[in-house]
């Protein structure tokens, strides 16, 4: 059996007083949990060194001197992680959107498929923006086009488990996704690569302003981005297409829960 080392990594930039409670939710994960503060502004590693004690040995906080975006920050704790021993990095917000109950399944799809990318398909409830839950169908539209229908239930969703070394390659084969455009992007580019994808139903709450509750999501910005990120990937797909026929479908689509 592969040796799979996995941690916990979680990006921030400037989540305020809720950065606090998404760490007490997984401080005692049977894995190591790491933060990459990503230049924020807001006391966040104040907020943090309640947790770098010796009670918490396999916490550790990463501090960005500016602000580069998620997928920046990402990259570089990946490469830290892999510097370090670790093969795989189960990638969570740091806004309290995602449950740590559903660490579990995703480290045990990792054990049983070291080689796969285990993704995040969202579960949502009442507090869900509405133009957040229809406006990502568009994205997924055109990520599943991209990917001749790969296995990505959600593109755009943050809990995801990656195989280490595939999501730095990745990254370093791309001057994008950087930003909001870091989660679509990347699972289009492993797909491309023939990274086995694995799904797994995950409930996300979104928290309201009087909890703490925080979005970087800005409207007109980020759906640039995505238009713009859509348009290049598109074009890679035309030319990758005959290559992309010729391979099949996702290995392990057969283990992925039905889509409803």
């Amino acid at each position: 059996m592969a040796d799979v080392r996995p941690i916990i990594l979680i990006p921030s930039y400037n989540t305020g007083p809720i950065l606090r409670e998404t760490i007490l939710s997984v401080i005692d994960s049977p894995i190591p949990v790491w933060v990459v503060v990503d230049g924020s502004t807001d006391g966040s590693p104040d907020i943090l060194k309640e947790f770098e004690t010796p009670a918490h040995p396999n916490f550790k906080v990463m501090i960005l001197p500016r602000n580069v975006g998620k997928g920046s920050a990402v990259l570089y704790g990946t490469q830290a992680a892999i510097e370090s021993g670790f093969t795989h990095v189960l990638c969570m917000d740091a806004d309290g959107q995602h449950p740590a109950a559903s660490i579990k399944e995703f480290l045990e799809r990792n054990a049983r498929h070291p080689e796969a990318a285990v993704f995040g398909r969202p579960i949502f409830d009442s507090s869900a923006p509405a133009i957040r839950v229809n406006g990502r169908k568009i994205s997924n539209f055109w990520t599943n086009l991209e990917t001749l229908g790969w296995g990505i239930d959600d593109s755009l969703f943050g809990m995801r488990l990656y195989p280490a070394q595939e999501l730095v390659d990745v990254l370093e084969s791309t001057p994008y996704a950087r930003r909001f455009d870091f989660d679509p992007e990347v699972a289009v580019r492993l797909a491309w690569r023939g990274v086995p994808i694995l799904n797994v139903p995950t409930p996300v709450r979104y928290p309201k302003p009087e909890e703490g509750g925080i979005s970087q999501f800005r409207y007109l910005r980020d759906n640039i981005l995505l238009t713009w990120m859509h348009l290049r990937l598109f074009l890679g797909f035309l030319v990758r297409l005959p290559v992309l026929i010729a391979r099949g479908t996702n290995p392990l689509d057969l283990y992925n829960p039905p889509s409803h």
